[in-house]
């Protein structure tokens, strides 16, 4: 993977990108039926990138239909695990020629720093093209054990057309855990990225047809929820919807299946994910390090993002301290320069809703530690908030930007009710040096990810989701991904010899 360039080479390759526009449909960019379009900008700076096909229903309708002639007939899904593989990894081939051109247009149409973009993102979204792809050929079907007279195969099929929901926080990483297991496994595919980031998808699409997947099996629809995402998730030709974003809409696409043909419905939703720190850990200063990371990581623009530090009562002053010197070497700027670590926000309505909760902790007479401030534009600063109670709106809500509420506790039994005082599950990082204290509140907090002594998600082999209002009916990341695109049929093959001759 191509390191980092310097920031005026990424200014000077910004200036040069081809900005695509237009939605990519049956292997080929075409404007909006209505002809409408809708501005995009770069949330640094204000200034309009281009402007892009707003899609409508009839283009929903457009791009199913194609999709289900691919996969009726069987131009994707019916090729042999092989093929689909070397397709594949000529995708992921074509995305990592192009990374430093992703990466610029990741960070220009989100705001992300492009360090980010170009050391975790782009890399990340080709090692999971890459690795379902090496998955196809490896995951085996079954046979039950009936007996003589019979034959009983366990097969996966491919699920048919599926609706791929993007959030705005990742664009790009997101639509990879998306379109990997589900190409992967055969389905044809309709993407609807998030309205305010919409460019890096729309270029996927192309480089993927360029790479062999054929025409209809991979398209993308930009446009509003209402107008694009609402008529996919009602479609009656669409088997599944798998959606990344906030819980409300999540709670809409269930509407959605409901009231049409009871597709199935993956929700990967909202986060508000406690880091708990016990008074035994080993070293303050490391703690201190992955803190920062989980809670200002993309600007706090993160659904596993630490957003709670509930903290044993005896070392919150020193960890606080030392946090305030980690959050130095965060930097925040113009998102292109790769001595920033921290960008914009992705757009003013998310900037207003962040500023809110720097406006709330006033209200509540709450301590801001560090931070608390916006900068030009809508840029805010990391802010660590302390004293906060479980009852504070900071507590309990999904701020979803660089914005750390403190707790303290005094025992592991409140560290575990606090940590669990919450409608959301998605993920939890322990610090403690103690074995029986990491295997106790990593059983006992209700999160699909728990971390011991560091802030992640695991990586591409391992599963990623949440219990209760974070989500349910699979999971991204890992072999369990492939299932939620499949479904299970059963052969069964009568063998019994009933001629009466042995």
């Amino acid at each position: 993977m191509a390191g980092l360039l310097s920031a005026a080479e990424y200014a000077a390759l910004a200036g040069q990108l081809r900005l695509p526009s237009q939605a990519f449909i049956d292997g080929a960019f075409r404007p909006a039926i209505s002809g409408k379009t809708f501005e995009t900008l770069n949330p640094a700076t204000g200034e309009v990138l281009t402007e892009i096909a707003a899609c409508d229903e009839r283009d929903v309708d457009l791009a199913v239909a194609s999709a289900k002639a691919a996969f009726d007939d069987g131009r994707w899904q019916r090729r042999s695990p092989g093929e689909r593989k070397a397709t594949l990894l000529r995708f992921a081939d074509l995305l990592e020629a192009h990374a430093h051109e992703l990466a610029v247009m990741e960070s220009l149409d989100s705001g992300k720093p492009i360090r980010e973009c170009q050391n975790t993102d782009i890399p990340e979204a080709i090692h999971t093209i890459r690795w379902h792809a090496e998955l196809i050929d490896k995951v085996y079907d079954s046979t039950a054990p009936v007996g003589a007279n019979a034959l009983a195969l366990v097969v996966r099929e491919a699920i048919g057309v599926v609706g791929l929901v993007l959030p705005w926080n990742f664009p790009l990483l997101m639509l990879a855990w998306k379109i990997g297991p589900s190409l992967a496994a055969g389905c044809s595919i309709v993407v609807k990225p998030a309205k305010e980031t919409t460019l890096t998808a729309l270029r996927v699409a192309e480089l993927a047809h360029e790479a062999g997947i054929p025409a209809g099996v991979f398209s993308v629809l930009p446009g509003g929820g209402k107008e694009v995402g609402e008529p996919l998730g009602r479609h009656m030709d669409v088997a599944m919807v798998s959606f990344t974003g906030s819980t409300a809409t999540g709670r809409l696409f269930l509407k959605y299946a409901a009231d049409s043909n009871l597709k199935r419905i993956v929700l990967e939703c909202g986060g508000k994910n406690p880091a708990v720190v016990m008074q035994d850990v080993e070293d303050l200063d490391v703690v201190a390090q992955h803190v920062v990371n989980g809670a200002f990581w993309n600007m706090g623009e993160n659904c596993s993002a630490s957003s709670r530090l509930i903290v044993h009562a005896d070392i919150k002053d020193e960890l606080l301290a030392r946090i305030g010197v980690h959050m130095r070497d965060w930097k925040m700027g113009n998102p292109l320069d790769p001595e920033h670590r921290l960008g914009a926000l992705v757009s003013e309505a998310h900037f207003q809703k962040v500023r809110s909760y720097l406006e709330q902790a006033a209200v509540e007479k709450l301590h801001v530690a560090f931070g608390g401030d916006t900068q030009g534009g809508i840029f805010v600063e990391p802010t660590v908030v302390d004293g906060v109670g479980p009852d504070s709106r900071l507590f309990q809500e999904e701020i979803f930007g660089p914005v750390l509420a403190v707790t303290t506790f005094t025992g592991i039994d409140e560290a575990i009710a606090l940590a669990n005082d919450s409608v959301y599950g998605l993920a939890a990082a322990v610090y403690t040096s103690s074995l029986n204290h990491a295997l106790r509140l990593s059983r006992e907090i209700r999160a699909g990810v728990v971390t011991v002594n560091c802030f992640g998600e695991g990586d591409i082999t391992t599963p990623f989701g949440g219990y209760k209002e974070s989500g349910f009916g699979g999971r991204d990341k890992s072999i369990w991904a492939h299932d939620q695109y499949t479904e299970i049929k059963t052969i069964w093959i009568d063998l019994a010899d009933r001629s009466g001759s042995r």
